[in-house]
C-alpha cells in the first residue's frame, strides 16, 4: 500500500500539498523532516503522531530528519496560542533539548540505507545575520498574506493579547528551516500537525520563489476523544514520553484506560501494527468490548514502543497484581510507580513494635475507615486486604507485615488503594 493511503486508512491524513505530485514524488525515496519545539524536557502523547510519521516514512523507505528547535524555541511558535508564550532561556532550550533526544533515539533508526538525522536549527539560524534575514528572507513574505493567518488574524484582533514582532516573524524561521535542509540535507518535505499547516505552506513557497522548484508538506489531523474532549490530558495532567515525567506503569493505564469509542481510532493512530492485526482486534472489540482485548494489545504494543519490552512486562505484571490483590511479590520500584496518586498516610514505626496494633485501630488512624464501627465492618466482609492478604477482625499489624521493611498496601473493596508509610 501507498504511504498516502496508509496514512488515509488509518486517519492520520489532514492536508497535503499537491497531492497527485507528493504520491509521484514519494514513489522514490526521500528525506522529510518534522521539527518539535524544545518548551519542555520531554514530549507529550499529544505529539506521538507527528513523530510517529517520521517513523512510517523510514519504514516506507524514506529517510526522517528530526529537527530540534534550539533557535526558534528561544522565538515561542504562536501557533494555537491565544497569548504570547514566555520566553526560555538559553541554558533552558538547551536542557530541554537533552532531555528529548532520547524519545527520537529510541524510535528512530539512526543507521542503514534509510539512517534518521537529529539536527539542530541553531546550527544555522543563530549565525544568521538581521539584515541578512530581512534581504534573503523577509523579501520573499508578503505582510499581507502573513496577517491573515489565523493565529496572527486572532491575536492582532485581541487588543489585550495583541502579538509580537518576534512571534510575527516565526514563520519566517521556520520557513528558513525547510529552505535550509532542502539545500544541505536534500529534504524536500515537511511534516506536522494540522497546526503547522500556515508555517509548511510559508516554506514550501519559499523555495519555490528561491529556487523554483516543487517541494512539500503534509499534516495529520490533531487528535481528539470521541466525546470531543483533549486528547492526552488525565486528572494529573499530561502523559509524557519519558520514565521521568511518566512511568510506564502510568502511561500503560493511560491506553489500557481508553474509552470504547476511542479504541479503532487509536489503535490505527497511534500503533505501528498492520492492517490485519488492526482488523482481528477490531473484530474482537466489537464483539466483546468487555473482554479488553484491543485495549491491551494497544497498551502493550505502545509501552514497549516507548519504554521498551521490559517496562512493558512490568506494567502488566503490576496491573495484574494490582487487580488480583496479590502484590507483595512486586519489586519496590514498581509498587512506588503504580502507587505514585494512591492516597497515603503515615504511622509511627514504633506502634507497630512489641505487640503490634490493632488493625481496627490502623485502619481509623489512617483515614481508611471513618470510625472503628466501619472499621469493623470491612473487616468482618473480607472488604481490607493488607499487602494482598485478607484480614482478620481481631488482626494485629506488627514490623514484620511491613513490605521493603516500611510500607503497608492497604486495598478498601475492590479497587481503593491506599499506603501506609511507617516512619
Amino acid at each position: 500500500m501507498h504511504l498516502l493511503d496508509d496514512l488515509a486508512w488509518r486517519g492520520i491524513l489532514h492536508q497535503a500539498t499537491n497531492t497527485d505530485g507528493l504520491r509521484t514524488h514519494l514513489e522514490q525515496s526521500r528525506s522529510a523532516y518534522c521539527g518539535f519545539d524544545p518548551t519542555a524536557n520531554s514530549l507529550t502523547v499529544g505529539n506521538l503522531v507527528p513523530l510517529l510519521l517520521l517513523v512510517r516514512m523510514q519504514r516506507a523507505g524514506h529517510r526522517p530528519v528530526a529537527l530540534m528547535g534550539g533557535a526558534t524555541g528561544l522565538i515561542g511558535d504562536p501557533s494555537g496560542k491565544s497569548a504570547e508564550r514566555p520566553l526560555l532561556s538559553l541554558e533552558d532550550v538547551q536542557a530541554n533539548i537533552a532531555g528529548q533526544r532520547p524519545i527520537f533515539e529510541r524510535l528512530l533508526d539512526f543507521s542503514g540505507q534509510y539512517a534518521a538525522r537529529l539536527v539542530n536549527n541553531a546550527d544555522w539560524l543563530a549565525p544568521l545575520g538581521f539584515v541578512a534575514a530581512l534581504r534573503d528572507i523577509g523579501k520573499h513574505f508578503s505582510v499581507n498574506a502573513m496577517i491573515q493567518k489565523d493565529t496572527v488574524r486572532e491575536r492582532l484582533n485581541n487588543r489585550e493579547q495583541g502579538i509580537s514582532y518576534t512571534e510575527f516573524s516565526y514563520a519566517l524561521l521556520q520557513a528558513y528551516d525547510f529552505l535550509w535542509l532542502h539545500d544541505n540535507l536534500g529534504v524536500s518535505m515537511q511534516v506536522a500537525g494540522s497546526d503547522q499547516w500556515g508555517n509548511i505552506v510559508a516554506g514550501v513557497d519559499l523555495i519555490r520563489r528561491v529556487h523554483h522548484v516543487e517541494t512539500y508538506g503534509l499534516t495529520a489531523p490533531l487528535v481528539t476523544k470521541a466525546d470531543g474532549g483533549k486528547f492526552g490530558k488525565t486528572e494529573s495532567g499530561a502523559i509524557w514520553l519519558t520514565a521521568d515525567r511518566t512511568s510506564p506503569y502510568a502511561f500503560y493505564q493511560f491506553w489500557l484506560n481508553t474509552p470504547d469509542a476511542d479504541v479503532p481510532r487509536y489503535l490505527k493512530a497511534f500503533s505501528l501494527l498492520g492492517h490485519d492485526r488492526i482488523a482481528e482486534l477490531l473484530a474482537e472489540h466489537e464483539h466483546d468490548p468487555s473482554r479488553r482485548i484491543a485495549h491491551t494489545a494497544l497498551a502493550a504494543h505502545l509501552t514497549a514502543l516507548i519504554h521498551g519490552t521490559d517496562a512493558r512486562l512490568q506494567a502488566e505484571a503490576t496491573t495484574r497484581a494490582l487487580f488480583s490483590g496479590d502484590v507483595a511479590g512486586l519489586p519496590q520500584s514498581a509498587v512506588e510507580e503504580a502507587f505514585a496518586a494512591a492516597p497515603s498516610a503515615k504511622v509511627a514505626r514504633d506502634s507497630l513494635g512489641a505487640t503490634g496494633r490493632p488493625l481496627i485501630d490502623l485502619l481509623v488512624d489512617t483515614g481508611i475507615a471513618k470510625s472503628k464501627r466501619e472499621a469493623r465492618e470491612l473487616l468482618s466482609s473480607n472488604a481490607v486486604l493488607v499487602n494482598g492478604q485478607h484480614t482478620r477482625l481481631d488482626s494485629v499489624v506488627t514490623l514484620d507485615w511491613l513490605l521493603y521493611g516500611h510500607m503497608l498496601l492497604v486495598r478498601r473493596g475492590k479497587k481503593t488503594w491506599h499506603v501506609v508509610r511507617a516512619e
